[in-house]
């Protein structure tokens, strides 16, 4: 298969990505993704005919056929106690959620 990603290329990638796998995982991942090329490069070979429009997703939506978008209404919810009673911690009417971890990336 042309185009195969090499376990160089994957380490760098994953790198790249900030992903962390064990050697099994890595492989297993790999091998995964050389499989959805060749699928990929199975389908470059079918015959379109040149009339067959672009599309994103395989049906095309015109303003007709698109159904028409909902208003933006907000609806206050009856009692919100009900919710905050729910969360397991509140300050002045405001859920508290951890941090999220994060570092910079290099």
């Amino acid at each position: 298969m042309r185009d195969e990603i090499s376990p160089e290329i994957f380490a760098k990638l994953a790198d790249l990505a900030a992903f962390r796998f064990n050697p099994e995982e890595a492989e297993y991942l790999r091998m995964e993704l050389n499989q959805q090329l060749k699928a990929i490069r199975q389908l470059e070979t079918l015959a379109l005919d040149v009339d067959v429009p672009l599309v994103p997703r395989g049906v095309t939506y015109t303003a007709e056929s698109r159904p028409p978008l909902r208003p933006d209404v907000w609806v206050p919810f009856e009692n919100p106690e009900e919710i905050l009673n729910q969360a397991p911690e509140v300050e002045d009417g405001y859920l508290i959620v951890p941090d999220i971890p994060h570092r910079e990336l290099d």
